[in-house]
Formats: structure tokens, C-alpha cells, sequence
């Protein structure tokens, strides 16, 4: 995957597609998901952009199992992360999740992070110890991880947003897109957002990813208590659906 450069010659990531052209130019019929092919997908992504909340989680809870099932990879999951991207804008993100003034783009970051989190350095290798050839070309994950550059410009410029809980969101997605070697340049200004969601952050799994993410990018770690290593039976996958629950 090519980067860009712009006109004043400094390289950025590549744009992620309209979702529109995602969708209809993705032979979904083809790809696998966790319970067959990938037929029933468009009308599931179509409604993430309904004005309901309920029905826009609920319908990330079904991707959730259909492409995310058991923190597996398949093949529809690089196409639906990319629409899920690319709606990141639409005014359907704007949404505000039911029992709370958040809008739903906070929620769509959180499933990015999560899937990404799924095809992740760690994941990856703690996979390939059982499965051999699990990250190799053509397999659903690289497929996905070669994703990651343009995943993260989309996701990039919410760390900036102006509501919290979307910057919360984008912060561990962000650190779990920077792994990919085409992102390097982009680690010492995302090591601040890593020591902010330490300083701050309420979730251990957020914490985890920002200390894994400074300890491999070799930053010093101080004034922060260790954070445990997540056990490999209980890595989080976010399906949106706790945002269908009050929030007490």
C-alpha cells in the first residue's frame, strides 16, 4: 500500500474509501464470517447509519459476532472495519448513545480498537504459536493488518474531538494501529495520548494498550503503577451492547 504525499511533501496515509464505494464494491458473497458468507452484511451495515441508537448498536453487535467472533479475524472483517471507518464522519455517528450524551462515534472507535486489538502484534503472535502461518500473506489477518495505515487516518484526527469519551475511544485505536512499521513516525507524538489515558483512564484494557504501547516504542515508564499483562482467555471485544444498558 502506497502513502501519499501531499503538496508541501510530507507523507500521510492513505484515505479510506467512501463508505459507499466499500459497500458496493465489495463482493460480500465471497468472504467468509464467523457463521458462512458475508451476503447478509450490507444490510447489516446499512443500519449503523439508521437515526435509532438501538438499532445502530444493535447492529454493531451483529458484526461483532459476525466478523469478530472468539477475537477471530476472517476474511469480511477488513471490508467492515473499512466501512465502519468511513462512516466515522457521517452524521450518523453523531448519534447519542441511549442513557448517555455520547455520540456514537465514541462506540464505533471503540469496535475499531477492539478488532484492531484482534489482529494485533500480540494476538498475532500468541495465535501463530498454535496456528502456523496465521499472519503469512493472503491469510484474513494480514489482510486486515495491512489495513492499519489507512484505518489510522481515519481514525487520527479524533484524538483531537472535542467530546471525551470520543477522544478516549480514539486513543487506544490509535496506539493499536501505530504497531504498523509505516506508522513509526507517528509514536512519539502519540506516547503523549499513551500517558494521558495512563494518567487518567478508568479502564484497565485502555491502560494496557498505552503501557504496551510505550514499553515497545521504548519509552520510560515513570510514575505510573505496572499494569498486568491481560490474560489471553480474557481479551475484550467491545459489540457496542453496553451501551443499550443504563449506566449505573
Amino acid at each position: 500500500m502506497n502513502q501519499r504525499t501531499s503538496s508541501a511533501g510530507a507523507i500521510r496515509e492513505p484515505d479510506v474509501p467512501p463508505y459507499q464505494v466499500v459497500l458496493a464494491e465489495t463482493d460480500w458473497g465471497s468472504l467468509r464470517t464467523a457463521f458462512g458468507n458475508g451476503e447478509c452484511l450490507p444490510e447489516v451495515l446499512a443500519r449503523l447509519l439508521e437515526q435509532d441508537p438501538k438499532v445502530q448498536v444493535t447492529a454493531l453487535a451483529e458484526l461483532s459476532e459476525l466478523v469478530g467472533h472468539q477475537h477471530t479475524v476472517y476474511e469480511a472483517t477488513a471490508p467492515v472495519a473499512l466501512y465502519v471507518a468511513g462512516i466515522l464522519t457521517h452524521p450518523a455517528a453523531l448519534t447519542l448513545r441511549p442513557y448517555r450524551s455520547v455520540p456514537l462515534r465514541a462506540t464505533f472507535l471503540n469496535w475499531l480498537a477492539s478488532t484492531a486489538y484482534d489482529a494485533s502484534d500480540a494476538m498475532v503472535e500468541r495465535t501463530g504459536q498454535y496456528l502456523p502461518g496465521f499472519r503469512a500473506a493472503g491469510t484474513a489477518s494480514a489482510a486486515f493488518r495491512d489495513l492499519r495505515p489507512m484505518l489510522y487516518r481515519a481514525v487520527a484526527p479524533f484524538l483531537r474531538d472535542g467530546h471525551e469519551d470520543v477522544r478516549e475511544a480514539a486513543g487506544p485505536a490509535a496506539l493499536i494501529l501505530a504497531e504498523h512499521p509505516a506508522l513509526a513516525r507517528h509514536r512519539d507524538h502519540l506516547a503523549v495520548h499513551a500517558r494521558r489515558i495512563l494518567a487518567t483512564s478508568g479502564d484497565d484494557h485502555n491502560r494496557r494498550v498505552a503501557w504496551t504501547a510505550l514499553t515497545a516504542w521504548g519509552h520510560h515508564i515513570t510514575g505510573f503503577a505496572p499494569v498486568q499483562e491481560e490474560p489471553w482467555e480474557c481479551g475484550p471485544h467491545s459489540d457496542g451492547l453496553g451501551d443499550l444498558e443504563p449506566p449505573f
